[in-house]
């Protein structure tokens, strides 16, 4: 792990869309603490493009790939592994990119901290968290 890397989060999305998202903002809480700077473009690219049409989908995965050339480190999170992070970790390895698999056993802990609200404890207060 590089200490401030850009780290590419990589986990499911279709399906339980809700959970899924919930979880993928955990394992970039997870990352946080961890010191590094997590890219999760799955959280990002559903919010302008649509996963369910598929010229949309191939888009946001043709730049989600462009995203991973500059990362340090591709973070593949959970023991499911869905076709995009399948091909994520394909492109990862052409491009010669460290990978990392990462258990939900370490990203659940950050559940409840990844949807911080107004009155909860926030960012800042978690003392383990290491900020650059």
């Amino acid at each position: 792990m590089i200490e401030n890397g850009l780290v590419y989060i990589a986990s499911p999305y279709a399906g339980d869309v809700e959970g899924n998202v919930a979880f993928a903002r955990a394992a970039c809480r997870y990352a946080a603490v961890k010191g590094c700077t997590p890219v999760a473009v799955h959280l990002m690219y559903p919010q302008f493009l649509n996963d369910n049409v598929p010229k949309e989908r191939e888009a946001g995965l043709k730049m989600g790939h462009r995203v991973l050339a500059a990362c340090d480190e591709i973070w593949l999170c959970g023991e499911r592994m869905s076709a995009g992070m399948w091909a994520e970790k394909e492109e990862a390895e052409r491009l010669g990119i460290p990978i990392r698999m990462v258990p939900s056993s370490d990203v659940l802990p950050f559940l409840e901290q990844a949807g911080v609200q107004d009155g909860e404890k926030s960012f800042q207060e978690m003392e383990e968290i290491k900020l650059c």
